[in-house]
């Protein structure tokens, strides 16, 4: 078997520990249909699939430049996994406005029940007023109602498209209020609504902490990529036994070491949201069913 043939079937070797290793230590998605699961088509969207071809297209020059089957697959890996292991700013930002515009909603639905309005007209009534962020999901809710949606169902719906336990929060106190209509909503949607401003800011802060630590990994790759395409390209002679098995053995470890603290840096710099707590709406539905 020769050099170069030994040294690829060691590089997709090593490349696939690698891949295994990261599965490892972030976990397998967990198996059936949650709020939080996606179809795979829809996932695989159009700038997914743009950025699958510029890693593959990467990785073969790199392949082309180097002969070194490790560099072309960490290359790849790295252009494909740049959004999910750097990225994150951009849906963390979202997050926050989501969540400001729940207060801002709870606050005008506070305000819009306290003028003796009920609670479905009050719902209603304030999809003019909504922030942009809630304007949606409280569209399609208010369909819901009018199509004789029942209500628990339409608010269950509603926490769902937001995936969100503060919002599962403004939800729950709505469907015990339909249910019970007990008085004291007014007062409970304000202290909602100051809790749901409290974790806001809470968030915001610890999001600061986070972007840096992204910003750090970001700086880190970026000068180590061209550090080492610098060595390839001026100083041949220097990274020439990299070109034998054993050299891409030890490149391999050089990059799972990089591997592992990067995949530690996204791990510290992306939060776990709390558990939701409240059913889905097809379980607040099969629930009403039973008891009728």
């Amino acid at each position: 078997m020769t050099n170069p043939l030994v040294g690829l079937v060691l590089g997709l070797g090593m490349a696939g520990g690698l891949v295994l290793l990261a599965a490892a230590w972030n976990g397998w998605p967990a198996k059936g249909t949650t709020s939080r699961s996606r179809s795979y088509l829809a996932q695989w969207s159009h700038e997914a699939r743009r950025r699958a071809a510029t890693a593959v297209v990467a990785g073969i020059l790199v392949a082309l430049v180097t002969s070194w089957p490790i560099a072309a697959v960490a290359a790849t890996a790295l252009i494909w996994l740049w959004p999910s292991m750097f990225g994150g700013a951009k849906a963390s930002a979202l997050q926050l406005e989501r969540l400001e515009g729940i207060a801002t909603w709870t606050e005008s639905l506070r305000d819009t029940i306290a003028g003796s309005i009920g609670l479905e007209q009050a719902i209603t009534h304030s999809l003019g007023a909504a922030p942009a962020t809630v304007q949606a999901p409280l569209t399609r809710m208010v369909g819901r109602l009018r199509s004789h949606v029942p209500l628990q169902q339409a608010l269950g719906a509603f926490a769902d498209e937001f995936d969100d336990a503060s919002v599962d929060l403004v939800a729950a106190a709505l469907i015990l209020n339909s249910r019970l209509r007990g008085s004291g909503l007014v007062q409970t949607l304000s202290a909602l609504a100051e809790s749901a401003r409290e974790e806001l800011e809470m968030r915001r802060k610890i999001e600061e902490g986070r972007k840096n630590l992204r910003r750090a990994a970001s700086i880190i790759v970026g000068v180590t990529a061209i550090f080492a395409a610098g060595m390839v390209l001026f100083s041949r002679e220097y990274v020439a036994p990299y070109s034998t098995p054993g050299g891409q053995v030890m490149l391999a470890i050089i990059i799972g070491v990089f591997a592992f603290g990067f995949i530690w840096i996204k791990k510290a710099s992306v939060g776990i949201p709390p558990e939701r707590f409240l059913a889905t709406a097809d379980q607040l539905a099969s629930t009403a069913g039973d008891r009728r």
